[in-house]
């Protein structure tokens, strides 16, 4: 028996796109289950960028591929239009396809005697409650690099080059290169406080430490992938990239630069 997830978000072209893949799929002998189901053999999710990473956390970074089917805006991570059905299952069936694997990043957050992870496919964002300006003292590896002053700072994968970081100014890095990138948000840089103004590249030998100059009353946003966690009393933010791989499904003809292109100029 082979399973295929299927999830859509709540616009009328996801639900009736939804709709229509399922009989075809039926028709060509798979099993789309009503409920998530682990052994599946890959998970469909209709909908936009964000849709796609929605249903990513929610099921906590599944081991299965992904492919998406775009009904929204700028649907970077979708490979397929709800009018390539029929070919996305002919092709799938012949196995004329690759998978591609994104790296994700984690943060480790102290408080005290209690941890709290977060994992990231796009980026993990660190700001201020309440869009207060903040400041961190960063470390990376074992050396002290600058007390930072701003809003935040972002720090994405090469996967998430082209979403927030690439809106703040950052790089946009191949997915194939094996880096992070910390990118600074409204940094202040006067007399009275200087930081970095530009990205950072990493290599992924290196961690980043943070440690909030203030773990008193102000609380800190930790926003992986747009999905909000706020704490107070943050001692310590650990950040690097994390064990989960992201398998994304593609057909023989996909290409990075050649999406880039169609997507932003």
């Amino acid at each position: 028996m082979r399973i295929i997830n299927v999830f859509a978000n709540d616009t009328d072209l996801s639900k009736e796109t939804k709709k229509l893949l399922k009989n075809k799929l039926e028709k060509s002998d798979f099993v789309v289950p009503r409920e998530f189901d682990p052994k599946a053999e890959l998970n469909i999710c209709i909908g936009g960028d964000g849709s796609f990473l929605e249903t990513l956390h929610r099921y906590n970074f599944p081991d299965i591929p992904f492919i998406g089917i775009n009904t929204g805006h700028l649907g970077f991570f979708q490979e397929l239009h709800p009018g390539n059905l029929d070919e996305f299952i002919f092709r799938y069936k012949q196995g004329k396809y690759e998978i591609q694997h994104l790296k994700t990043v984690r943060a480790v957050i102290t408080i005290g005697e209690d941890n709290f992870e977060y994992t990231g496919l796009n980026e993990i964002l660190i700001k201020g409650e309440m869009s207060r300006a903040i400041h961190l003292n960063i470390s990376i590896g074992d050396s002290f690099i600058e007390r930072f002053s701003g809003d935040g700072i972002l720090v994405s994968t090469p996967a998430g080059s082209t979403a927030y970081n690439y809106s703040l100014g950052g790089s946009i890095v191949d997915p194939r290169l094996n880096l992070l990138q910390v990118t600074p948000i409204a940094p202040m840089n006067t007399t009275a406080y200087r930081s970095f103004t530009s990205s950072i590249i990493l290599p992924p030998d290196l961690s980043i430490r943070i440690n909030p100059e203030s773990s008193g009353e102000q609380g800190l946003l930790i926003v992986p992938d747009g999905m909000e966690h706020l704490h107070q009393g943050v001692e310590e933010i650990y950040l690097e990239f994390s064990a989960s791989i992201v398998k994304l499904l593609r057909f023989e003809n996909y290409d990075f630069w050649s999406k880039v292109k169609s997507k932003f100029l």
